[in-house]
């Protein structure tokens, strides 16, 4: 991966290299900032605001320089179309080729101003980036929020490009005019479907939706987020979300989504003769089978909780409950106790990590093959409900050996101990927990050892973590410092089903409800 630094040096235009942000200067000054706070030269506010308005006057130098040449080849664009006003009436194929050629000299022009904005708003993207990893906590979501929004944003001509728009308008229209010089001029506006087949038209297009896809993240400052789609072209770091995906993880989690499916049904041809084989009735077969979705209701709301911290050891402890659920199911038949049999199924729901699975492709599938993952989610569900009875036809034999019974009532359970163990061992070599986990558990640890206090409105907003997406997908996650709540607090083990389900976000509180599962 090339240094974005050095790249910025040797993209740059020479004869605009003074309007350029100096991001080597600023990337130096975020180091010596943070020997500062950590040696108490400097506390975070001071840091705070003389980054604030050293980034103000790099922005300015930019977005001034902008507004000039815009004005430039407004100007150009002004004197060429009265040239053209003039041949409307005298129709000469050698002058309209060179009003043609002179308003693509425009063009070329424009494309190299918004290469000059592209490199400016990737840099200041990167160094608010750079700034919020060294410190820890997000400074971007305040300084660009405050700054688009204000009235006199000199943000917004960066990242909304009006004024470029304007002018890349103004010459495709004079260029699909000037293509038909016989007067049956068709107007760009009654036909938006079709485009000006002209190389410095599409490379305008091209630049612009570059620009676009760069500065997305206005779009959610509402919501306090910062999503940035990367330039797909620049480095090897915008490719973060599929390089971070991991396809044998996912499967694991579609395999534990099928094994809990089939777990489920796989009792259900049998569950009546069981019962009865124990000196119950048969209609408590509904109890046998029902218990484990009850107990789901309850191992939905930890396992949603915990997967905030990890996939791993959610899907762990699952294989293990699960395990140790249907090895009480194949027991209770050699030790008479309808009890034992239910104690099993009860174990096997609170082993259900389909909170986790489905958890895990939200935040862990890059978008561009999430609904794949979903349908697969959908379709391991379904191929084990399907599956998990028609194993069970299959298990019609009876032996004993040293005095435990396997029959058709207590195969299922054996079966599934046997699949549980085998979950457990590929799991536990080939699962790879996300990166963006690890690197919030680690920043977590660091900021628990080396926490500050928050003392003023400013630092409050700056704590506020940014929405992820993607797989965004995916940035290095901080410690939410919601004044409202301590952060230490927050990071403490729930003590109880209760205070389980309060570390629950929204949007995990409904795919916890009952009428998710049935889908």
């Amino acid at each position: 991966m090339v240094n974005f630094g050095k790249a910025l040096m040797a993209d740059q235009f020479e004869e605009w290299k003074e309007y350029y942000i100096n991001y080597k200067m600023m990337k130096k000054k975020v180091k010596q900032y943070v020997q500062q706070t950590q040696n108490g030269g400097r506390n975070h506010e001071q840091v705070l605001k003389e980054f604030s308005r050293m980034l103000d006057d790099q922005i300015e130098t930019v977005v001034l320089f902008l507004l000039k040449e815009q004005g430039h080849l407004a100007s150009r664009i002004e004197k060429l179309g009265q040239q053209r006003a003039i041949l409307s009436d005298q129709v000469d194929v050698s002058q309209v080729s060179q009003l043609r050629e002179a308003y693509r000299e425009v063009g070329l022009d424009l494309v190299k101003l918004l290469r000059f904005v592209d490199m400016n708003a990737t840099g200041i993207r990167k160094i608010l980036k750079k700034f919020d990893k060294r410190f820890g906590y997000r400074f971007t979501d305040y300084y660009v929020s405050t700054r688009a929004n204000h009235p006199y944003s000199q943000l917004q001509p960066i990242f909304k490009q009006v004024g470029i728009v304007a002018v890349a308008g103004a010459l495709t229209r004079n260029l699909a005019t000037l293509q038909d010089h016989h007067g049956s001029f068709t107007s760009i506006y009654d036909h938006p479907s079709i485009t000006l087949k002209d190389p410095v038209i599409e490379q305008i297009n091209h630049s612009v939706q570059k620009l676009t896809h760069s500065t997305t993240f206005l779009k959610f400052l509402g919501q306090h987020a910062l999503i940035v789609p990367e330039d797909m072209h620049s480095s090897s770091d915008d490719l973060v979300d599929d390089q971070s995906y991991h396809f044998m993880s996912l499967l694991l989690n579609l395999v534990n989504t099928f094994l809990y499916m089939v777990n489920t049904y796989i009792i259900v041809p049998t569950a009546d003769d069981y019962s009865v084989s124990l000196g119950a009735a048969a209609t408590v077969c509904g109890v046998i089978i029902g218990s484990m979705a009850v107990a789901q209701v309850f191992s939905s709301v930890y396992f949603s909780a915990w997967s905030n911290k990890s996939y791993f050891r959610p899907l762990v402890f699952s294989s293990i409950m699960l395990f140790s659920g249907n090895l009480l199911y194949a027991l209770a038949y050699d030790v008479n106790s309808l009890t034992v049999l239910i104690l099993g199924r009860l174990l096997c729901g609170l082993g259900s990590a389909r909170a986790v699975n489905r958890r895990y492709i939200s935040d862990c599938v890059p978008l561009k093959i999430r609904l794949k993952a979903s349908a697969g989610f959908v379709s391991a569900s379904a191929l084990g409900m399907a599956c998990g009875p028609a194993f069970a036809g299959l298990l019609q034999t009876e032996f004993k050996i040293y005095g435990v019974t396997f029959n058709q009532n207590t195969l299922p359970g054996w079966v599934m101990c046997v699949a549980w163990v085998a979950n457990l061992f590929w799991l536990w070599i080939s699962f790879k927990e996300p990166d963006h986990i690890a690197k919030a558990n680690a920043a977590n640890t660091q900021s628990s050892d080396s926490g500050h206090g928050r003392s003023d409105n400013l630092e409050d907003g700056l704590a506020q973590p940014l929405l992820t997406e993607a797989k965004e997908r995916q940035d290095e996650n901080v410690e939410d410092n919601d004044e409202k709540e301590d952060p230490k607090e927050s990071h403490k083990p729930a003590t109880s089903l209760a205070a389980a389900y309060r570390l629950l976000t929204p949007s995990v509180k409904v795919s916890t409800c009952p009428a998710r599962w049935v889908s």
